[in-house]
């Protein structure tokens, strides 16, 4: 399966961005915290979502709802590093993992539009169904 990569990349990304949370708890940052955490996490969950999508369409927008969570996250990382919550070591690291899911979920996206397009492999995501029986 071709999205076992981007898989646990957001599953790794989203233990980051839990951990990050827990961080800036300590640093008495609460609001942001909670917004990166909640963004960061549903990137992995709009993915594993789309890994059990009923046809090419539900699986093209719920990978593009994990590309919109990525931006998301992008914002509020970039905004944790300008009020000085993440230094420039701390916010390179992260924000770098976060664009590679970005490219990846853009790739993605554009390789699922150009199959839904040319409609090929229409019944790759209802394997199970059983419906025709």
């Amino acid at each position: 399966m071709a999205d076992k990569p981007v898989v646990a990349k957001v599953e790794d990304f989203a233990v980051r961005c839990v951990k990050l949370w827990q961080y800036l708890l300590k640093k008495q940052e609460y609001d942001i915290s909670r917004q990166i955490k909640r963004s960061g996490t549903s990137i992995g969950a709009n993915v594993h979502e789309a890994l059990c999508a009923s046809s090419k369409k539900d699986y093209l927008n719920k990978m593009y709802i994990a590309f919109k969570e990525t931006n998301e996250s992008l914002y509020w990382l970039r905004i944790l590093n300008r009020s000085e919550f993440l230094d420039e070591k701390e916010f390179n690291s992260i924000y770098a993992d976060c664009l590679n899911i970005k490219n990846i979920l853009t790739a993605i996206i554009k390789t699922t539009k150009n199959n839904i397009k040319n409609k090929t492999d229409d019944n790759v995501y209802a394997e199970n169904d059983n419906s025709d029986q």
